[in-house]
């Protein structure tokens, strides 16, 4: 079991990754001294005078004793200085206390905590969000650590895929690791590319419905309905292709009204996340149509999924048959 400091203060404005350190104490906690020997304060129950009230109190738990306080970021400076300071200034023995401060633009864990944790012996880290442009260079900052090498192109194409939720993007790094071989030691690893990414990284019922969306901007009816009927023989539910066609759909519009403006197709391109290659074909397809044509076929999207949800007594199939005929012709 590891060694548990007398105080953490975890605080930042990466909100997932905060309840996931939250999660992993409470289960260590529990591991090392049962559901008994966890404390959690939160909400209302959650002050300053709280937490040092749980500080000073006898138990008669056996084993190591853990108090979780949630939401210090509400706390006050005053306030911590005059209740907290002296039950912190000579924390219990064999007692842990951790505060979770989930951040905001105006909303801070008080100074005054800082220091307090700091000066009890105990540790205070920050899980703060990286800035959509610096995205690709630390997904590839992660994936090194995990014994990959992705080249700009499969960073720019995995955030592309994936978002910008950084928990997401490492649950998708960990995944490409445990299908690559380890590299020799003292070698390099392998390179890995966009395209491997592109494959691995979005789910087979995303692609397939971007195919289907892809097929309407370039304007192919015979291929939009052979990728239709394909994907519903293999079972796919018409509220998913509807989403990610709708997500598509909005791309190439952004991407006929970018054009129709002056900006040149290189710029375009290299703005997309997505890999290199499929940012040309859509921008490719895109300038064979027209923003008002895609907008008619976002508001027809639109307009499926009402009908789809009862709002005709065709069926479903049907329905959508017809709106994509009428989207590509």
């Amino acid at each position: 079991m590891p060694a548990f400091k007398p105080a953490y203060l975890i605080f930042g404005d990466d909100h997932g990754r905060i309840g996931e350190r939250r999660a992993l104490l409470r289960r260590l906690a529990e591991s090392e001294s049962g559901a008994g020997g966890v404390e959690v304060l939160e909400g209302e129950a959650a002050t300053p005078e709280a937490a040092a009230v749980a500080l000073s109190t006898l138990t008669f738990a056996l084993g190591r004793r853990f108090i979780v306080v949630d939401g210090v970021e509400r706390w006050r400076e005053r306030d911590v200085k005059a209740s907290l300071a002296p039950a912190l200034a000579d924390p219990p023995p064999d007692t842990t206390i951790a505060f979770f401060a989930r951040e905001e633009a105006r909303v801070k864990a008080p100074a005054a905590l800082h220091k307090l944790v700091q000066a009890a012996g105990g540790e205070v880290s920050e899980e703060a969000t990286v800035k959509p442009w610096k995205l690709p260079g630390w997904a590839r900052e992660q994936a090194a650590a995990l014994g990959l090498r992705l080249d700009s192109a499969a960073a720019q194409a995995l955030v592309g895929h994936v978002g910008d939720r950084q928990q997401r993007l490492l649950r998708e790094l960990e995944k490409l690791a445990l299908g690559v071989d380890p590299a020799p030691t003292g070698e390099r690893p392998a390179a890995i590319g966009a395209e491997e990414v592109e494959e691995a990284a979005a789910s087979s019922a995303e692609r397939r419905a971007w195919t289907l969306a892809d097929a309407v901007v370039a304007r192919e009816p015979a291929g939009v309905l052979r990728t239709y009927l394909a994907l519903r023989a293999q079972g796919e539910r018409l509220p998913g292709l509807l989403y990610w066609m709708a997500q598509r759909l909005r791309v190439a519009l952004e991407v006929a009204e970018r054009l129709r403006s002056g900006e040149s197709e290189a710029a375009v391109r290299r703005s997309l996340r997505m890999p290199p290659k499929a940012a040309e074909r859509l921008v490719a397809d895109v300038r064979a149509s027209d923003p008002d044509r895609l907008r008619a076929a976002l508001e027809t999207v639109a307009q499926l999924e009402v009908d789809s949800r009862g709002g005709v007594w065709l069926e479903e199939d049907t329905i959508s048959l017809l709106a994509l005929d009428h989207m590509a012709a």
